[in-house]
């Protein structure tokens, strides 16, 4: 039987760097999330920066305060 032709390699190859591609997404993407961590600071000052009073926030949260 003769070996792969050069597309059938190819496509392989393509697939292998689609995959590695996929990868190295998902390592971004938890690389921003260690630049740029969520936590309650971050969302008030952002809530704040945005023109929200507590109040507003509250009320959006649902929350009877």
């Amino acid at each position: 039987m003769a070996g792969k032709t050069a597309e059938e390699r190819i496509a392989a190859i393509d697939e292998k760097i689609a995959k590695k591609q996929a990868e190295i997404e998902a390592l971004e993407t938890q690389k921003q999330k260690l630049l740029h961590p969520v936590n309650m600071k971050t969302v008030m000052a952002a809530a704040k920066e945005a023109g929200l009073t507590p109040e507003e926030i509250a009320e959006k949260l649902g929350l009877n305060i």
